[in-house]
């Protein structure tokens, strides 16, 4: 029964998420950020096994991926009647676009805001600080894989494998 599932997933044309995809004619791909861009190293770990083909040398690139900006900020969700914050709002903001290695943009400028809330409580305020930071740390990733099914979706062709 095992094998016949597998059999059926491997038919059907099923792949795992995270699993990319970008056409051969974009293939190596180049990521222009800020150095300590989170979401640079997000799209790099996403892409680890994958077909696709990174590069440090934009003059090879075939597709640029540009990470134009990313922005945090918060803002108070919930206060008490003291007026103590108990909750914030976490914001993620990035924006991108795409061009081929002739500068024709493939991909148009975008934006992605990503929100959380965040409950402040009044202990543990080293943890609170940590947490905090893995959760833009998770948007980060969140963002990454949704430009890299954005990608996928904008530059296989139609009628082509784009259907899995």
């Amino acid at each position: 029964m095992l094998v016949g599932l597998l059999l059926l997933c491997a038919g059907c044309g099923f792949q795992l998420r995270g699993s990319v995809e970008v056409p051969a004619e974009y293939n190596p791909l180049y990521v222009q950020s800020a150095s300590d861009s989170l979401v640079r190293l997000a799209i790099k770990d996403l892409l680890v096994g994958s077909k696709v083909r990174l590069t440090e040398d934009r003059s090879e690139a075939r597709l640029i991926l540009r990470i134009l900006s990313e922005q945090r900020s918060s803002r108070v969700a919930a206060v008490d009647a003291n007026g103590k914050t108990l909750a914030y709002e976490l914001h993620y903001v990035v924006r991108f676009d795409a061009l081929d290695a002739s500068g024709q943009q493939r991909v148009p400028p975008q934006t992605m805001d990503l929100l959380r809330n965040f409950d402040n409580a009044d202990v543990e305020v080293l943890g609170k600080q940590l947490e905090e930071e893995m959760i833009y740390e998770d948007f980060a990733t969140d963002a990454a894989d949704r430009i890299l099914m954005r990608l996928r979706a904008v530059l296989v062709p139609v009628g082509g494998d784009g259907g899995q």
